[in-house]
């Protein structure tokens, strides 16, 4: 596929797939991920025009474009670095939970691996709950790599977080961290269990023993007990 593949051409190609009056409800998040993959060459300021559409699939493909790219070994530092820029900058219109799921751990994540990571915990201290599920998501290419902290220490800045949708991330990938180091996330549950929300918790002793689980749910209900 041609590098100058623009957002035109792929709104022409989506169209083919189904109807745009309908936001293509006919039209699978699979197409839209094997269209993206199609595209994946285009430059950033196409993909900000995909972004900046009101219909959901559409942005979809923004971000599927931007995870191809991120996560291609062959694509240079300054496309990265671009791409990068470009979510951080509009995340505005990544304003949805699969959206940052689609496109955080390659795009951000990635990125920063070998940089200073202060802009995550700019992230997870912002009034946008999808600024903070992305501070959380990015890890997890560091989580993949066996570098753990900063998943840990900013859900801590989240652990007691109100959107349920950051709730279930901030719980998730402490979980999948602790695949990596079990300690590091019973210390984690130890400190925080019996205080952050509960669907937190449980997707963060999802894989735990029985009796682990039960132990941690149970310094919840005492927590909430009247006093």
């Amino acid at each position: 596929m041609s590098a100058n593949m623009t957002a035109k051409q792929f709104i022409e190609k989506l169209n083919s797939l189904g109807s745009e009056e309908d936001g293509y409800k006919d039209v699978s998040m699979g197409q839209v991920f094997g269209l993206a993959k199609e595209c994946m060459d285009m430059p950033p300021e196409e993909v900000e025009k995909l972004l900046e559409s009101p219909i959901h699939k559409v942005r979809a493909g923004a971000v599927s474009i931007m995870d191809w790219q991120a996560r291609n070994k062959k694509t240079p530092e300054e496309r990265r670095k671009k791409l990068f820029d470009l979510y951080i900058r509009r995340h505005d219109r990544i304003n949805d939970w699969d959206l940052v799921d689609r496109s955080a751990p390659y795009v951000v994540g990635g990125y920063l691996y070998d940089k200073p990571r202060d802009v995550l915990y700019e992230l997870a201290r912002s009034k946008s709950p999808w600024e903070r599920r992305t501070a959380i998501t990015a890890t997890y290419y560091f989580i993949r790599l066996g570098d753990l902290d900063d998943t840990f220490k900013i859900a801590e800045v989240l652990v007691h977080d109100p959107h349920d949708l950051v709730q279930k991330a901030v719980g998730g990938w402490v979980r999948e961290a602790g695949k990596k180091d079990l300690q590091k996330l019973i210390n984690f549950l130890d400190t925080y269990a019996a205080t952050m929300p509960r669907t937190m918790l449980r997707y963060a002793i999802e894989h735990l023993e029985k009796g682990q689980r039960e132990h941690y749910l149970k310094l919840k209900d005492i927590n909430l007990k009247p006093k």
